[in-house]
């Protein structure tokens, strides 16, 4: 037993993160610059020499990066390049979306990102309108929806769900970081129509933080009416 009555107290101290040598840092930084799709861990880890640490390699870019025009951000089960946020607005003034969805196409986006998989009859009790077919094949040539497979209800209607595309287009990590329902009805993205029950697997070890800011992009609310 020892003498001093703090020993059991005494903080503990963090370990120190491995060693990251700059040739790693250049090495992680050129291959996020040249992939247009987030890069996995182990991706980065394939690349780099026998004993680099891949996630300490991320971190320190990372670091390295942050309040520069691009920063490092965990999207879609990787890690990509990306505008840094505050920079974002300025930038979409000097360049010209070729194709904005319309508000129709946003909504149905939302509901399918919530209550997934989904079938059409669903969305549309959800929406309370019918669901043309252009707006289901807009979502879908954007690179955002999926079929999920079949209902196994009479019909076997063909379910949809959001994609790889989809997660790293709105900056999410995983559907876990979705936005709050009421946050896209107060935004104007759902109505108040009674929902569906929301799938486990989006709900599952979600967080909540009452003071998140609304991780969605503007709308343009041009395009189809309702």
């Amino acid at each position: 037993m020892t003498d001093d009555p703090g020993a059991d107290s005494a903080p503990t101290l963090p370990l120190p993160e491995p060693p990251v040598r700059a040739e790693w840092l250049r090495l992680a930084e050129a291959l996020l610059f040249a992939s247009a799709e987030p890069v996995a861990e182990h991706a980065l880890a394939e690349l780099l020499p026998e004993g680099a640490n891949a996630a300490a390699v991320l971190s320190s870019l990372q670091r390295a990066l942050a309040g520069r025009g691009v920063e490092l951000v965990r999207v879609g089960g990787g890690w990509m390049l990306r505008t840094a946020e505050d920079l974002a607005p300025l930038l979409r003034k000097r360049f010209e979306v070729p194709r904005r969805l319309s508000r129709a196409a946003v909504e149905t986006l939302a509901i399918i990102a919530y209550h997934q998989p989904v079938t059409r009859a669903e969305i549309e009790d959800l929406r309370g309108v019918a669901l043309s077919q252009g707006t289901l094949e807009t979502l879908i040539e954007a690179g955002f929806v999926e079929p999920k497979g079949k209902r196994e209800i009479p019909g076997r209607p063909t379910t949809w769900g959001t994609t790889k595309a989809f997660l790293v287009h709105f900056g999410l990590a995983s559907l876990k970081d979705l936005p709050r329902l009421d946050e896209l009805k107060a935004a104007g993205l759902l109505t108040a129509t009674p929902p569906l029950p929301i799938s486990p697997m989006v709900l599952e070890d979600r967080h909540h933080d009452p003071l998140e800011e609304e991780r969605l992009p503007p709308v343009d609310p041009e395009g189809e009416g309702r």
